[in-house]
């Protein structure tokens, strides 16, 4: 038997999905820590004067400048991915990532150089989406494009773990400064750890990523010669359907995830009274049950398939927003179900999604296929999330932000149903 028809080693797998699975720890991480000092820390170091709820409102517009640079990094990367190899687009792609937010934990605020300091923070922002943007696409093909047969949803939930890890270990670092220090301390210099701090992170992921090799269908793409000069115009001009659909079939994921993190926190800690300290861990047993249910929901793929499991999710989703607002508005008890149900729920539409965003794909697009459905997804449904669902609160109540999330999964359910109609490759 040849070398090229030898499966790859069972500790080879191993090292590819953890390297899958660092690089989006990492990148997930990154992203936010900035989430939650766009709550906590940015309105008063960055947009001071007013009142607060203006000053949190002119943060999450900074957030959501990444959700449009995404896209911009999914066209760029992706060429790269699908010209030159998954291997070295993603290391580019974590040290974009990763330089940008340490350069956040360095940045100065509005009180030494004015509206100098919002003005950089963007433009780190920018470079934290542009990372991403070419990161989640190329992790999560690292992982589908070594699966053995029956197992790509499986697979394509490690890189997928990292949403909830990074997330635990972003809140953790703020939970633990928080306890450590006094608030002056942590205002005047302690929140800058979590940011400086990532480039440990970094280093672990560039390591891992060197020692891999590149995915068995890119080489056969390349054996071939199927590679295509410019992956972007083909895939607008080819698979037009696949990339509407696997746009809005992220919808509600990016929509549900972006009100239980960003949305919630700084609602809870500004209209409804708590503190972060009360707020925090109940948040973080919420994802808790993100990370639980990961897994779970990539075995139900590759036992149901991906679009069965992912078309339960949102009814689930849907149905989830009609009870947003006692869940919510009811006391710490309240709170606690609705990240437990919220995170669950997330978990289970997660898993899959990678996978499934993937799928629909030819190989010698699949890299800038895959990353720009998920991050358009990111633009529709996440970008302007926590700002719309806090003027939404504002105006009309928390039932108004219910029936924003259960618009979402009827959305994504319609355009589910049109993926399922999409041959993928192989296929007659």
């Amino acid at each position: 038997m040849t070398d090229a028809a030898v499966s790859t080693p069972s500790a080879s797998k191993r090292r590819v999905l953890f390297a899958s699975l660092i690089g989006t720890t990492i990148e997930f991480y990154d992203f936010y820590i900035y989430a939650t000092a766009a709550v906590l820390v940015f309105p008063d170091l960055f947009f001071p004067g007013g009142d607060r709820m203006t000053a949190m409102l002119s943060s999450f517009a900074t957030f959501s400048i990444a959700f449009f640079a995404r896209p911009i990094g999914a066209v760029v990367f992706g060429h790269f991915g699908d010209r030159v190899g998954r291997k070295a687009t993603l290391v580019a792609a974590l040290m974009t990532m990763g330089l940008s937010t340490i350069a956040i934990g360095l940045l100065p605020t509005w009180h030494s150089v004015g509206v100098i300091a919002p003005l950089l923070l963007a433009l780190c922002r920018f470079g934290q989406g542009l990372g991403l943007g070419g990161e989640w696409g190329g992790a999560v093909l690292l992982a589908t494009e070594n699966a053995p047969p029956g197992k790509k949803a499986w697979f394509g939930m490690f890189p997928q773990l990292g949403a909830p890890i990074g997330f635990i270990l972003s809140t953790l670092s703020f939970i633990v400064l928080g306890q450590v220090m006094s608030e002056s301390q942590f205002m005047a210099w302690g929140w800058r750890i979590p940011f400086i701090a990532s480039a440990l992170l970094v280093i672990v992921g560039l390591w891992m990523r060197l020692k891999i090799t590149e995915t068995p269908e890119f080489k056969r793409a390349v054996d071939r010669a199927e590679r295509v000069e410019t992956p972007a115009l083909t895939l607008i001009s080819r698979h037009k359907w696949a990339l509407l659909t696997g746009t809005l079939a992220g919808l509600a994921t990016f929509v549900l995830f972006y009100l239980m993190t960003v949305f919630a926190l700084g609602w809870g800690t500004t209209a409804m009274g708590y503190t972060r300290e009360q707020f925090l861990p109940i948040q973080l047993l919420g994802v808790c049950f993100f990370g639980l249910f990961i897994p779970l929901s990539a075995l139900a793929a590759d036992r149901w398939g991906q679009g069965r499991t992912l078309l339960a999710a949102s009814v689930g989703i849907a149905l989830f927003g009609l009870i947003l607002a006692p869940l919510f508005g009811g006391g710490m008890g309240g709170i606690a179900a609705f990240f437990i149900i919220g995170f669950s729920l997330m978990g289970c539409t997660y898993g899959p999604l990678g996978t499934a965003l993937a799928r629909p794909f030819p190989t010698t697009v699949r890299y800038t296929g895959a990353s720009m459905t998920f991050n358009l997804a990111g633009i529709l449904g996440a970008s302007l999330a926590p700002y719309a669902a806090t003027w939404l609160a504002q105006q009309h109540g928390l039932p108004a932000v219910g029936a924003y999330m259960t618009t979402a999964a009827l959305l994504t359910i319609a355009a589910l149903i049109g993926m399922s109609r999409i041959k993928t490759e192989g296929e007659a």
